[in-house]
């Protein structure tokens, strides 16, 4: 579904990824992990079109996607909750969600999914995005991307300043999206919550994978677990 060719890029004269490349296939669940700047959220740039490539090819249904303006991808099936949820803080959830949907012409069953997967977001329906709570606001972010009816939705440190308790929420919302088919490609700190939750992960390190392969072999992996899982 996506393939990632041999990308490079850079901010400025500062190169950020060197000769990325990882597959994404479809109803898969693939993590990036590695250490603060080491390009993971930098290569969800590039795919999703926010970041130009310098070098390589980001394919997606064989296409290459070079040419495609970011609010186009969307359209071609690719959503994106990004890093720090970035919600409509004046607008309500529901304007949030319609929002989600620019790119098509909404349902009614699309807000009942929305509702069914983040039942909290339906109490707060008429409430304003910037008044809710850190978890609510990534519940928020997801379900919009959702709106667009994405084959790969694309997550961002989904985890990032939440509890415990809502970080078990919203991984379980991940396997329940794996479940009905969706992609996911999962940037996360958490690596050990990536990783049981993933079928596949790459490692990145200044910009590079430096190891790939199942999940579950990653996570055996002891130079993994003393890097990122604190084994």
């Amino acid at each position: 579904m996506l393939r990632v060719e041999e990308v490079s890029a850079a901010y400025g004269a500062v190169r950020a990824l060197h000769g990325v490349s990882l597959t994404v296939d479809a109803g898969e669940v693939v993590t990036l992990i590695g250490a603060n700047g080491a390009g993971k959220s930098t290569c969800l740039k590039v795919v999703t079109g926010l970041l130009p490539a310098l070098q390589g090819r980001v394919l997606w249904d064989g296409d290459d996607l070079a040419r495609v303006p970011a609010h186009a991808r969307v359209g071609r099936g690719l959503a994106m909750s990004p890093e720090g949820r970035q919600v409509f803080s004046r607008m309500t959830v529901l304007e949030n969600l319609h929002m989600g949907a620019y790119s098509r012409k909404a349902e009614a069953s699309d807000y009942e999914r929305a509702y069914r997967l983040f039942p909290r977001l339906k109490e707060r329906e008429a409430q304003l995005a910037g008044t809710l709570s850190g978890g609510e606001q990534q519940m928020l972010a997801i379900a919009r991307a959702l709106m667009s009816r994405p084959r790969l939705l694309i997550l961002d440190e989904p985890s990032l300043g939440l509890a415990p308790l809502v970080v078990r929420q919203i991984f379980d919302i991940v396997r329940t999206l794996q479940r009905e088919g969706l992609g996911v490609l999962l940037v996360e700190q958490n690596a050990r919550q990536a990783l049981a939750v993933a079928d596949r992960g790459y490692v990145f390190e200044t910009g590079r994978v430096v190891l790939s392969g199942p999940a579950s072999e990653l996570a055996g992996n002891a130079a993994v677990q003393t890097a990122y899982l604190g084994l």
